[in-house]
């Protein structure tokens, strides 16, 4: 290119010294320069010409070969022809490449939404129309929120908080369950993965029913069982000695498994049923004095300090029953799980995200390897001490679903050696003062 330019300067000097020395011959030098830049300015606009019309011929089309040109002209003739060629390839292999994607995506049986900025239906792949019911090209650049229609989506898709799928009914087919997943990209733009889920659920709901059904049908021979056996050991006099101790290892664990039993329907019951829509105000600091008092009788061999922080005034919009057994949970679990002499504090405290209940000890801690799993079903951290207190491994469990059905969530947090502290974290529009909480009850 350079080579080429200095050409052009070259030729350009040599027509000027050209148009002098004929002007100086003729006599009439400055008359000869302008006839001659005159017909050079032609050549040049003549060139912008050419170019000009190429380029317009060549918008809609496969680029044809450029004009002959010399010098600096077919130099760029040619460069913008390779551009051309070079930006026309890079289209092609990006339009296969896109095609490649939607072929791939239309294999698939996940549906497959993209999303605009401005929360319209850009594109989407056949099974998004078997799943959601969108129809091409009439629901194209339509609002996602006006063709899925369910509140809770749209409570999902609004609060932007994608971390955790959400599980709803087809609103196609109400016979499938669909899970939604949601991820921002770019500018504003969002993908969203919507399967069918309707097998797992249905596994998942037979289950439910299985350990519903199965817990049901124990607790009234389980009953049986520890009255008769209570009966026994109060008529020990008449017993043999030896039958003694069996008669009172089968009493207790006749009792564990009560408690399991009990456990599991407590759990099964909030898994199957929807929260109940009939909420009251619930004073904390009441709720959490009975706890105490729960705590302290069952622990009160062990003679440990309890303590309770809990303004009065505070309120919390929810189910009672299902607050009590939550926290209930927490506090008989520091007290079974603390040394003797102990301290064991619940509280309760506002702060930026709503309420926050925490029951804290100065027990043995927990590994923190251990903390994610302590929710799950019947995980135990320590397997032996867990059957000497009697633990049935379903009390976290309790408390997440609880917590969950009220809109919050479980907060772990342990240290070897220096105790536990277990907090449930309640969203601002569950608390209430005492203002408010009397007026609810008055319209209630």
């Amino acid at each position: 290119m350079l080579s080429d330019w200095h050409s052009a300067l070259k030729r350009l000097t040599l027509i000027f010294l050209a148009l002098l020395l004929a002007g100086w011959l003729v006599g009439a030098p400055a008359l000869v320069v302008l006839a001659g830049t005159i017909v050079y300015l032609i050549y040049h606009l003549r060139q912008l010409r050419r170019l000009y019309n190429w380029l317009r011929d060549n918008q809609n089309s496969e680029p044809s070969p450029p004009p002959e040109g010399r010098g600096i002209w077919g130099f760029i003739f040619d460069g913008i022809y390779l551009l051309q060629r070079r930006e026309r390839d890079a289209l092609t292999h990006l339009r296969s490449i896109i095609d490649k994607a939607q072929e791939s995506t239309g294999a698939l049986e996940m549906a497959v939404v993209m999303i605009s900025s401005k929360n319209g239906l850009e594109w989407w792949n056949p099974a998004a129309s078997r799943l959601l019911g969108f129809q091409s090209p009439k629901d194209r650049n339509q609002p996602v929120t006006n063709l899925v229609r369910e509140p809770q989506f749209i409570t999902y898709y609004n609060t932007g908080h994608f971390n955790s799928p959400l599980k709803l009914s087809s609103p196609v087919n109400p016979t499938l369950m669909l899970e939604f997943q949601i991820t921002s990209f770019g500018e504003g733009e969002r993908l969203m993965l919507v399967r069918d889920i309707s097998q797992l659920h249905r596994l998942e709901m037979m289950r439910k029913d299985f350990v519903g059904n199965v817990s049901h049908e124990l607790r009234t021979p389980i009953t049986v069982i520890t009255g008769y056996l209570e009966t026994m050991l109060d008529d020990r006099q008449n017993i043999p000695p030896r039958w003694g101790r069996p008669l009172e290892q089968m009493y207790q664990q006749s009792q564990r498994m009560e408690h399991i039993i009990r456990d599991l329907l407590t759990l099964s019951q909030l898994e199957t049923r929807s929260a109940s829509k009939q909420l009251s105000a619930v004073q904390l600091q009441s709720l959490l004095r009975d706890i105490k008092q729960d705590a302290e009788q069952i622990s009160q061999a062990k003679k440990q300090i309890f303590k309770l922080d809990c303004d009065p005034d505070l309120y919390i919009r929810g189910n009672i029953n299902e607050l009590y057994s939550a926290i209930s949970n927490l506090a008989i679990n520091a007290a079974k799980y603390t040394q003797p002499g102990g301290s064991i504090e619940l509280s309760a405290v506002r702060n930026a995200n709503g309420l926050r209940i925490t029951v804290s000890d100065n027990g043995p801690g927990i590994d923190a390897h251990h903390i994610p799993r302590l929710t799950e079903r019947f995980y135990r951290v320590d397997e032996s001490r867990s059957t000497d207190t009697g633990g049935t491994g379903l009390g976290l469990a309790i408390v997440k679903h609880v917590l969950a059905r009220h809109g919050g969530f479980l907060d772990i947090s342990s240290k070897v050696g220096k105790g536990s502290q277990f907090s449930c974290q309640l969203p601002a529009d569950r608390v209430l003062t005492a203002e408010q909480a009397t007026a609810r009850a008055k319209t209630d």
